[in-house]
């Protein structure tokens, strides 16, 4: 076949991509063409010879697998002159790949193929229902995070019995006892969370030598994206996969790696030369992304972390502009700031308000970034809100879905057996799980034997009969009908949408709307899936990610967290917050500071043209309002390489910023609320604001942080106890004490 396409790449490139046999590691730099090189490797593989179906390349999105797709077909000219319109094979994300080996080989681990998947709130709801029944309080054992623990000693391949024989505390035997009823409960339902799309393949691997043979056959050339992202079940799972043609390449840079708090380790990357010695290491250090002065400063940032390995990006682009530093006298003014920036460069530059992204170090930011951009009228987008698939309307339409095609699942049963409204309640619930488990009997089998249970009410029963009627109805409609049709005629018999038009709220009008959309994207994907079925569907569906759903068409500002960028570029970026305490969040320990450094690394290079970082000197935290510190990454910045606008000045004393006791003697406790940028600060701002306080009267328009502006109607106390009461918009009345308010005085 032909292999011209392999003249797009670069020395270095072509090096990586046509090194066929053994281990191989590539560390790409950011921007530096790493899907390219996966991309390309995997189209080389097929053109000298390799079947597709042979080869197993592991992604972290679906989106990244889709482009990898789309761009592999490309060059091998799929879809030309009549050949097959698709490449069918084992490329796409960890979760989707090993839950389609699952759905063959479920038997093997006593399960069935159409087991569903529960996502992060579906595992929560059971972690609180477990809790109930065993009358553990929510607020002494939070299910957040007993849940949370429960994802770490999964994926840390810790099992329940393990567990529950290291348990000391209170906390972790009640974690142990709810992990172990968790694995059977989700079990009995025939279901699975995220994590056990990793646990399970190991476990049967690790039981049944003759499926790890048959797989290890099967992908005789392995390759994986963002090695430094994976976990300790996903080393695992590659280990023993690659154990017998040992042609295991990995890409990926550590340090972009982010993610340690959902169990991803540095020590992947770090050590696989160690794991495979006769390894061929592969260095992409070309960036074709940023400016000169970008790349400068990322490096003069990560130089900074001990735990790497060595390489430096560099680039034939322009030297282009310096960094901007803003300071800013609150996260409110940073907003402002912000949106007169993003309306000056895009005038400027004669850019489109999509080619700017804000990013913040946590989601509680955006708040005060919302309100600037809708104070100043642009159109913005944020990745990471509600995801679509996780709003009630959809969640409920899919529970439907889920339990016709899996009868056993109990939670599906309970979240739409009263919807719509049957007048099905809680004590009749509480007798149908009685029988069930008295039975041995999923849910919706008891509403099929509901006349049994002498306790449930005439009205009660038949409604639960019919609600059995319908399930069994669309169970055998679901193989006659094309996913379309049966969701289609499943949403009208609901009466879903007519119930919601008639209703003729604008809440209720966004939700009808949602449907729409849920039921064109169950369009989109059988037109792109002709075989496939309401079971690969909901398995698809499951594991979507917000950024898979992310409209890159849609002309407005995106806002999201720098977790949620990486793998994203930008022609302008802004990276807010940039303070101690915020980011870095954190700076205890020295592994969590270089993670905070990398994170501020992935920020940086996310940028093509223009950065502008700013921090700052006061935002509210916590319900009150704190003083900051410009973060220590600004100062580790070369300072040639910022322009400080607004007089704004950082320290180029770095000892200042160094661990492990940070502006010690500038600072009471950084770990809570930030610091007093100078020490007689906080007072003049305090004096300030009594001043300004001394002059508020009945009448007096003020603005608050977090209301906006405001009448002050009423008066009452003195001095530090001086109160008012404020009409905001909307005829909202607060009762503020003026000491604390912080209220400006507009007029």
């Amino acid at each position: 076949m032909n292999t011209d396409f392999l003249r797009d790449l670069n020395p270095a490139q072509l090096s990586a991509v046509k090194s066929v046999e053994g281990p191989q590691l590539v560390l790409a730099g950011a921007g530096s063409g790493k899907t390219k090189v996966l991309t390309y490797r995997v189209a080389y593989l097929v053109a000298i010879g390799v079947p597709f179906h042979n080869i197993l390349c592991l992604t972290f999105t679906n989106k990244a697998a889709n482009e990898m797709r789309s761009r592999t077909e490309k060059m091998l000219g799929v879809g030309e002159n009549g050949k097959e319109r698709r490449l069918y094979g084992w490329l796409g994300t960890f979760h989707s790949l090993f839950g389609r080996i699952l759905r063959m080989e479920a038997d093997k681990l006593g399960y069935t193929s159409n087991f569903t998947i529960y996502d992060e709130e579906d595992s929560l709801k059971l972690v609180k229902q477990i809790l109930r029944e065993r009358n553990l309080s929510e607020e002494v054992f939070a299910p957040a995070g007993i849940r949370w623990q429960i994802s770490k000693l999964k994926n840390g391949l810790i099992l329940p019995s393990q567990f529950e024989q290291s348990a000391k505390s209170r906390l972790e035997q009640v974690t142990a006892e709810v992990y172990g009823t968790y694995d059977d409960r989700l079990k009995k339902n025939n279901a699975m969370d995220f994590d056990d799309l990793l646990i399970k393949p190991i476990i049967l691997f690790n039981h049944d030598r003759a499926s790890l043979e048959k797989y290890q056959n099967k992908f005789r050339f392995i390759l994986v994206d963002e090695y430094q992202d994976t976990n300790r079940a996903q080393y695992m799972l590659l280990k023993l996969l690659a154990e017998r043609h040992r042609n295991l390449c990995v890409v990926g840079d550590d340090a972009q790696s982010i993610y340690s708090w959902r169990g991803a380790d540095l020590q992947n990357i770090l050590d696989f030369q160690t794991d495979y010695p006769e390894a061929k290491v592969f260095r992409l250090e070309q960036n074709y992304r940023s400016t000169g002065k970008i790349l400068k400063a990322a490096n003069s940032v990560i130089v900074h972390n001990q735990r790497k390995l060595d390489k430096e990006l560099w680039t034939e682009n322009r030297e282009g502009e310096q960094l901007s530093v803003l300071e800013c006298d609150s996260d409110r003014d940073e907003g402002y700031k912000i949106v007169q920036k993003i309306r000056n460069e895009s005038i400027k530059d004669k850019l489109q308000l999509k080619d700017f992204v804000v990013l913040f170090r946590t989601n509680y930011q955006s708040r005060a970034l919302e309100e600037a951009f809708n104070r100043g009228g642009i159109p913005y987008i944020i990745v990471g809100g509600v995801a679509f698939y996780k709003r009630k309307e959809i969640k409920d339409l899919l529970a439907y879905l889920k339990l016709i095609v899996n009868p056993q699942d109990d939670a599906s049963f309970l979240r739409v057996v009263n919807f719509p409204a049957r007048g099905i309640g809680d004590v009749t619930i509480d007798y149908v799980r009685s029988f069930a488990s008295k039975n041995q009997l999923s849910l919706l089998e008891v509403a099929e034997r509901v006349d049994e249970i002498v306790e449930i009410q005439p009205r009660q029963k038949n409604q639960l009969k019919q609600f059995g009627r319908l399930i069994d109805k669309y169970r055998k409609l679901k193989d006659e009908l094309s996913i379309s049709e049966f969701t289609r005629s499943l949403t009208d018999e609901l009466q879903i949408v007519r119930t919601l038009k008639e209703e003729n709220t604008v809440e209720s009008l966004n939700r009808m709307e949602n449907i729409q959309e849920f039921l064109a994207g169950i369009a989109e994907y059988q037109s792109e899936n002709a075989e496939g079925t309401l079971q690969d569907y909901l398995a698809e569906v499951s594991l979507v990610a917000d950024v898979d759903r992310w409209d890159t068409k849609r002309n407005s500002v995106t806002l999201m967290t720098v977790h949620a960028a990486k793998g994203l570029e930008f022609p302008v970026v802004f990276v807010s917050g940039l303070e101690e305490g915020l980011f870095p969040l954190s700076s205890k320990e020295q592994d969590e500071l270089e993670e905070e450094r990398r994170l501020f690394y992935v920020a940086i290079t996310r940028a093509k043209k223009k950065v502008y970082l700013s921090f700052s000197k006061q935002r509210f935290r916590f319900g009150k309002l704190s003083y900051q510190v410009p973060s220590r990454f600004l100062a580790e910045i070369e300072s040639d390489l910022l322009d400080h606008e607004h007089g704004a000045r950082i320290s180029s004393q770095r000892s200042l910023w160094e661990t492990p006791s940070p502006f010690e003697s500038l600072r009471p406790s950084l770990d809570t609320a930030g610091v007093a940028a100078d020490e007689d600060e906080p007072r003049r701002r305090v004096e300030k604001e009594r001043s300004a306080a001394s002059h508020i009267k009945i009448g007096t328009i003020v603005e608050h942080q977090f209301f906006g502006e405001g009448k002050v109607i009423e008066m009452s106390g003195r001095g530090d106890n001086e109160r008012v009461v404020v009409l905001f918009s909307a005829n909202q009345r607060k009762q503020l004490m003026v000491r604390y308010a912080n209220l400006r005085i507009v007029r």
